[in-house]
């Protein structure tokens, strides 16, 4: 056996998202579920062929999804809460899909960020029901992809400690009995697999990536020495990325065949650890050489060198190439993209393209770098070309973040000063209600965009149109009685490209999707230069807005954090100074916005969260230098300018002095899909500054009822002041339909009026 090529996982939502497009369709009920299943079976053959045509050797089978693999994981073990009403046996596909997306009886699961990524997975709860093996998906994909395509696949199952880590509803000292359920359901699943003369299984543990502790670490060692003991007849290829792992020595002793370890984002704590503690003999070592989380070109003649590198501590018998996680977090192919400057375009490599650099890697080491000569060179070329690109070496954006060197920037006045000064100036109710920003964007909305992109409109008529419906929406806040509006960013499509399109250093793709969370996919921007402010991006449309009403109108915009975080981003700079010339080229729209009399303004940073290192010990870093730049964004506007920021949800526990440390007059928090949970956390921490605590999920299509509204505000005002409360949807009303929002924001309004009236609060 010499070294082979190997992936973890591959997109699969299709070259042209028919994997979205089907989805959508059974939800909308315009197809069969059997034609859903047809679909979505042709999508997951499509890209196991091209794997295995490309010259990938280990192909991973099981990694497919309907809808996000935690959920898949949780609905395999029957760990499906009581409010769906499962009674057992075969998992109906509509109780699988009102796990994720909710019901009009029953509040979805929740949902949050996989790890450090941009993707949100569905979170698992732990509940009462004795766990068991609903299905066996692993053997089911293994059996469909050998007898279809011949293809001798790699199952692949999420681990049992990271599974555990990252579902809820269990207490600390439940863990062993959570654990007591769990194992015996993956030795099941693995004693079957290797009744069916399976070789290798490869069973992901990111959670080794991440801060745990030595206690844990002995966890794991205890069940993989259960799981091993139980299948010897198997192979387990224990998986981790997105970081090098914390317990190098205890890893590599794990009762497994195989490790794979991130040598991009870990590369050097885990290539110093390879070199100075060495690698089992008798293991594969699985090498995460090429970027699964990144778009740009690999450098063939470093890749090599660091396989040398490698090599002088595994043999390549004992070797797989691969990417350092899943390519589920790039786009599928660069083929579609015929607009890109040529320079950049071959700079860049999305799923297709890094499956042939991990072959030619192999290539490199089976039969010498000079039998890829050609590929080595065009990708030196193409980097080296990328570096020397004038937008890459602009002196002014420099000489700007150098001039902030590492200074604070701070409001001059603290907010309770602010407070008073705003409310004089708003005059607003005892909780105020208003929304996240955007509004309902139907087909109209999209296809009318699309003939103005296409030019098959004039900026006169889109205009008008997107003057209309602002319009219309305003006057809907009117008549639903909201107190500060917003103008519904109908001519945005997405939140981070829309700034991305009218800021210097961001390019963009035409069909370069990934997925964010269930259908929903977005095409990341790219960073690929120096950033900067060219002229006022939002001032039109919010000062149309305002005109049209006497209630304050709110100014949107994305946050720098989130700008980062939520783009693809140009790995010669590190991400804070990125970040820094980001801030700065919002603070002059910012700056555009007050002098236009827009005085409310909101600037988001759902994603602050996202970008947090898994390493605890790297957090203060980040954090510092993260609360900066939103402040560098913020800090210039007069007192009586209110500034928010929405955030989705994180674990506030950890973050509750990082929120209060951005300074912003007024936050709003995604927290419906958790309960209320996070309300319980203002019992031990005085927050000082005004917030909104998401009062319904604006994720699911139900309506939520006034009393359930009720309820969660009346809930809140137990660890919060009156005063410093407002009432809003968990996030913004994009993707939902005008019917489902407008219902959903009166039972809001009428839920506050009620709770108002009950405090006894004079009603505007």
């Amino acid at each position: 056996m010499t070294i082979s090529s190997s992936t973890i996982g591959y997109p699969y939502i299709g070259e042209n998202r028919e994997w979205k497009r089907a989805l959508e369709a059974f939800w909308a009920e315009k197809i069969t579920e059997v034609e859903l299943t047809n679909t979505l079976k042709e999508i997951r053959l499509s890209r196991l062929k091209k794997q295995q045509e490309a010259g990938i050797e280990q192909v991973p089978v099981g990694d497919f999804t309907l809808y996000d693999r935690m959920l898949d994981t949780a609905v395999m073990f029957g760990m499906i809460p009581d409010r769906f009403n499962w009674q057992g046996g075969e998992v109906p596909l509509a109780t699988y899909f009102s796990m994720a997306r909710g019901n009009q009886n029953a509040v979805a699961c929740e949902m949050t960020k996989w790890f450090d990524t941009n993707y949100h997975y569905i979170v698992p709860e732990y509940g009462t029901k004795k766990l068991v093996l609903t299905e066996n998906k692993p053997l089911i994909a293994y059996r469909e992809a050998k007898d279809e395509l011949g293809i001798e696949g790699k199952p692949v199952l999420i681990g049992p400690y990271t599974f555990m880590k990252l579902s809820k509803g269990y207490a600390h000292k439940d863990i062993p009995a959570f654990l007591l359920q769990l194992v015996p359901l993956y030795e099941k699943i693995l004693t079957e697999l290797q009744e069916e003369g399976i070789e290798w299984v490869q069973i992901e543990e990111p959670i080794l990536a991440t801060s745990i502790e030595f206690e844990e670490m002995k966890a794991i060692e205890n069940i993989y020495a259960q799981l091993t003991a139980a299948v010897p007849g198997i192979k387990i290829f224990l998986q981790t990325y997105f970081d090098a792992v914390e317990w190098y020595e205890e890893t590599i002793k794990l009762p497994v065949h195989g490790i794979g370890l991130d040598f991009v984002h870990g590369k050097e704590k885990n290539l110093q650890a390879l070199q100075t503690t060495g690698f089992p003999a008798d293991k594969i070592l699985g090498a995460g050489l090429v970027d699964g989380r990144n778009i740009w070109r690999a450098n063939l003649e470093e890749k090599v060198e660091l396989v040398t590198d490698i090599l002088k501590v595994v043999s390549s018998e004992s070797l797989w190439v691969q990417p350092s996680c899943s390519l589920q977090h790039v786009p599928v192919s660069l083929a579609p993209e015929q607009k890109l400057e040529p320079t950049l375009k071959s700079a860049l490599a999305f799923a297709d393209e890094k499956l042939a650099e991990v072959v030619s890697i192999v290539k490199a080491v089976r039969f010498g770098a000079d039998h890829v000569h050609e590929e080595i060179t065009e990708s030196v070329n193409a980097c080296r070309q990328l570096a020397g690109l004038p937008e890459r070496n602009r002196k002014d954006v420099l000489e700007a973040v150098q001039a902030i060197g590492e200074k604070k920037s701070q409001r001059p006045t603290p907010f309770a000063e602010r407070y008073e000064k705003q409310n004089a100036a708003f005059q607003l109710p005892i909780l105020p209600t208003t929304t996240i920003g955007s509004f309902p964007q139907t087909p109209e909305v999209r296809a009318t965009r699309t003939k103005w992109r296409k030019g098959e409109l004039t900026d006169e008529q889109y205009t008008n149109f997107i003057n209309n419906e602002i319009q219309k929406w305003v006057q809907l806040q009117e008549e639903i009685g909201l107190d500060v509006f917003v103008h519904g960013e109908f001519e945005r499509t997405d939140m981070v490209e829309y700034f991305g399109e009218k800021l210097d250093g961001f390019v963009f793709t035409e069909k370069a999707w990934v997925v964010s969370y269930g259908s929903r996919c977005v095409k990341p921007p790219i960073i690929y230069g120096d950033v900067a402010f060219i002229q006022p991006m939002t001032v039109k449309e919010s000062v149309y807005a305002q005109s049209l009403t006497d209630k304050p109108m709110k100014g949107m915009l994305t946050g720098p954090v989130t700008m980062l975080n939520w783009s693809f981003v140009r790995d010669d700079l590190s991400r804070k100074e990125v970040t820094y010339q980001i801030a700065l080229a919002l603070r002059k729209e910012i700056e555009a916005l007050e002098a236009a009399g827009i005085l409310v303004i909101q600037v988001d940073e759902p994603a602050l969260r996202e970008g947090l290192p898994l390493k605890e010990e790297e957090w203060a870093e980040y954090l510092d230098w993260a609360v900066n730049a939103f402040r560098i964004s913020t800090a210039t506007v007069k007192d009586t300018t209110q500034i928010h920021t929405h955030m989705c949800y994180c674990d506030f526990n950890d973050f509750i002095n990082t929120i209060s440390d951005l300074d912003a007059d007024v936050i709003s928090i995604e927290t419906s899909r958790s309960h209320g949970e996070l309300i319980s956390v203002f019992k031990d921490f005085h927050y000082d500054k005004e917030i909104g605590l998401g009062v319904y999920d604006i994720h699911s299509p139900r309506v939520p009822t006034v009393d359930e509204m009720t309820g969660i505000i009346q809930k809140a005002l137990e660890v919060l002041d009156k005063k410093q409360f407002w009432i809003n949807p968990d996030c913004g009303l994009k993707t939902r339909k005008q019917e489902e929002t407008v219902a959903s924001l009166e039972n809001m309004v009428a839920a506050t009026k009620k709770v108002r009236s009950q405090l006894g609060v004079l009603q505007h």
